[in-house]
Parts: C-alpha cells; structure tokens; sequence
C-alpha cells in the first residue's frame, strides 16, 4: 500500500467513526512522523496533509529546519522537559499537547513572558491512572486548567489530551477516553475546543466517544 492509499483509508475511517457521532462532528489527525524521514514527510505533505507531530525536542528542531521550505503545521507531543523550554520557544510550535505540571506550567510561562510571546498548549490527562503515563490524574484535571490558565497567562489553553488506556480490553480504553470526554466538557464554558484521544491502535473508538483531534503515526510511517 503506497502513501496516497494510506492516507486515504484513514480518512475514509475516521469519516465512518465520524459520522457515527454527528454529521457535524469535524476531525483532525495529526501525522506523527517521529520515525519517518523528512522524504516521508514532504510525501504525505504533497498529498495534502498539513500536521505533524514530533515528540522529541531534537528530532523536532531538526525536521523542522529541514522542511523550513514548506508550510507545514507543527505539533510537539512528546513530554517537554524544563531544560528544553528554551528550545521549544525558539522553535514554536502551533501546538504543545503535554502540559503535565503546573511546575512546568510556571516554568514554561516564565519564559515565554520574558519573550513576549504566546503558546497554545493541551493539559495531559492521565485518564486511565497508569503509572506508565505522564499526566494530571483526573480528579485534579479541572481545577489545574484553571489554575495555570490563572496563573500561566501567556499559554494559551485550548482543552485536553490523553492517551487511551493501554490494554487489549476495549471496554478499559473506552473508560478513559470517556473519563477525559466528561473533563472536556466541563471545560467547554472556558473556551475548551480541542479533545485530543485517540492514536493508530483506537483512534476509532477515540473519535466514537467523542475526540476531535487524532495522533497517528504507525499507520501512516509503518
């Protein structure tokens, strides 16, 4: 299977699962291109993809550089490390999706006021409590968004991201994603738009149980 039907599939499932929600429900996958090539890239890019996503600062900056040529909508979704912020505000992304602490939250803002500038930026949900994962447990969800959107005011927070519950019980996955839908929700009355669930092994129940922002990687560079 080349690129283009790669691609192409994707789309045609993420419709499917789409429209089991709304017919307004809209989606968007980013590309997680972290083992690609920048060739990979450039492919998928003339296919007519726009977002990609890298989740190490380095490999980041340097496909960044190396596609500097075309317009292509960068995502950071790794986690960010406090000895990395400088990096990231050199090389700003369109979207963090990995604010994990209000201590890197502070941090983070810092720097950004010392620069003058502006970072959208998700709160990493760790819906399924699995020690494996970064994230604020979700009890704590909520009253941190509001605290770092108090006191962080140069991130600019745009809703949630979490990573499905790693198991092979689908019934599991589907908890948690809900468990960060509900959080979502709660947040849409300050200005919460983005829920982002949902990678190449269950962005289908991801979107089913109500994401709108997808990362996929292993289907699209595999």
């Amino acid at each position: 299977m080349n690129m283009r039907e790669k691609i192409n599939r994707i789309v045609q499932k993420i419709e499917n699962a789409r429209i089991t929600v709304s017919e307004h429900h809209i989606v968007k996958f980013i590309a997680v291109s972290k083992y690609s090539t920048t060739s990979d890239i450039r492919d998928v890019f003339n296919i007519g993809h726009r977002a990609f996503g890298e989740n190490k600062v380095q490999d980041y900056i340097k496909k960044r550089d190396e596609l500097d040529d075309i317009p292509i909508e960068w995502h950071f979704i790794g986690n960010l490390q406090k000895n990395k912020i400088n990096k990231i505000i050199e090389n700003k992304p369109f979207l963090l999706h990995s604010l994990d602490s209000l201590e890197l939250a502070e941090a983070l803002n810092s720097r950004l006021e010392a620069n003058g500038i502006f970072l959208n930026a998700l709160i990493q949900v760790n819906s399924s409590k699995e020690d494996s994962k970064s994230g604020f447990m979700s009890e704590e969800t909520n009253e941190m968004y509001m605290a770092i959107k108090e006191k962080c005011p140069n991130i600019k927070l745009k809703g949630l991201m979490s990573i499905g519950a790693l198991s092979d019980d689908e019934k599991k996955i589907k908890e948690s994603f809900e468990i960060t839908k509900r959080l979502f929700d709660d947040l849409k009355c300050e200005n919460a738009t983005i829920c982002s669930m949902g990678m190449s092994r269950d962005y289908e129940l991801a979107i089913k149980c109500g994401s709108n922002l997808l990362r996929i990687g292993s289907e699209i560079f595999s």
